[in-house]
């Protein structure tokens, strides 16, 4: 919207200033040239070369070819106005880099415009180029090419500097995350890898003997496994080189079967017609589902929970639920989870409540929106 209000001004800005540039040349016109040389034609022309000023920043080509050809008419039309819509131009033409177009129709001009002073009626060559050189003196020429290729310049150097700014702050956080990729992966891969694998010799051991395998121990199991390959996958982001898909909400039945293997009795319900939903939104709802029912597996002491999940035109409404040891009145404690999944809604402009139900137990709510053209 800002950027829309800044154009409307822009605009604006430009017609004002064509309007004074027409004006200074009818205001000219008029009190260098006696009552019987005005004429509509000429008016015309002083006027069409002024207004096209205000196209000079959409099409600087254009208004440097309606400006000159304005300019010769009017000196042809016996009118002896300096050419200062074509100087603008001239400078316009330049800063946006046409500087060869601008050039050539320059040398036109200052042959065109002895040519017109000879139409307009007058005899002597002296003077028609003494009045060619009063319409467009070679140094304001100069002076606007020049000024149009020194703004030129320095917005290329402004903008080379941006850009080296921000290749600079680009690799800072290239080089940041492989810092992270690797601390991640020396402190954590290491004991995760061997905390699965104890976890399946101890299950391979189980069944060899014909002994029943803890429904916790095939839990550590399966937690292994999930860690192992959310952390690669993290570790593959965080360089570059990921190429597995991310989750989404098409994995939360995973989550589902994975809390039920732990005695928690978790129930999944999909509600609306389900359509697809950006990928940002997508992954933030799997994180809140996955970090939702840890907690609860965790801290809640919980014996049942639900997830429901509702798909609306414009939102995605995610609530999980839990009959935990939680009470109305009691604060939640707002610890690393909770906060990540604060800033996850946040980052999507959506809402997040999280805290104790009415009639026990705790509840984390959030709704997403949706940008169905994204």
């Amino acid at each position: 919207m800002s950027t829309k209000r800044s154009e409307v001004r822009a605009g604006v800005g430009d017609w004002a200033f064509a309007v004074g540039v027409a004006a200074a040349l009818l205001v000219t016109g008029l009190s260098r040239n006696s009552a019987t040389n005005l004429d509509l034609l000429g008016y015309a022309l002083l006027t069409g070369g002024g207004l096209a000023v205000a196209a000079r920043r959409q099409a600087p080509v254009a208004t440097l070819a309606v400006t000159g050809l304005c300019a010769v008419g009017y000196q042809a039309a016996g009118f002896d106005v300096p050419a200062v819509a074509y100087l603008f131009a001239v400078y316009t033409a330049v800063r946006a880099g046409h500087r060869g177009i601008t050039v050539a129709a320059s040398a036109v001009m200052l042959a065109a415009l002895p040519l017109a002073a000879l139409a307009s009626g007058l005899h002597d060559t002296g003077e028609a180029f003494a009045r060619a050189r009063g319409a467009l003196e070679l140094a304001w020429l100069v002076a606007a090419g020049a000024a149009g290729e020194a703004l030129r310049q320095a917005e290329r150097r402004a903008e080379e500097a941006e850009r080296t700014r921000e290749e600079t702050a680009r690799r800072r956080a290239d080089e940041g995350r492989l810092h992270i990729a690797r601390e991640l992966h020396d402190s954590l891969t290491h004991q995760i890898s061997i905390i699965k694998v104890q976890a399946e010799v101890a299950v391979h051991v189980a069944r060899r003997r014909g002994e029943h395998v803890p429904e916790a121990l095939l839990a550590i199991q399966q937690a292994g496994r999930e860690a192992t390959r959310e952390l690669r996958a993290t570790l593959e982001a965080l360089r570059g080189d990921d190429t597995a898909p991310p989750r989404g909400l098409d994995d939360v039945l995973e989550l589902v079967e994975g809390a039920r293997t732990t005695g928690l009795h978790t129930t999944l319900t999909i509600e609306g017609q389900r359509h697809g939903v950006p990928a940002t939104v997508d992954r933030t709802g799997y994180r809140i589902v996955q970090e939702s029912l840890t907690n609860i597996v965790r801290h809640a002491n919980a014996a049942t929970a639900s997830v429901r999940i509702d798909y609306r035109p414009d939102t995605l409404a995610i609530r999980v639920d839990d009959d935990g040891k939680a009470t109305p009145g009691t604060a939640p404690v707002s610890g690393v989870g909770l906060l990540g999944m604060r800033e996850r809604v946040s980052a999507l402009g959506g809402s997040l409540r999280a805290e104790p139900r009415g009639e026990g137990g705790f509840t984390v709510q959030a709704e997403l929106p949706v940008d169905r053209t994204s």
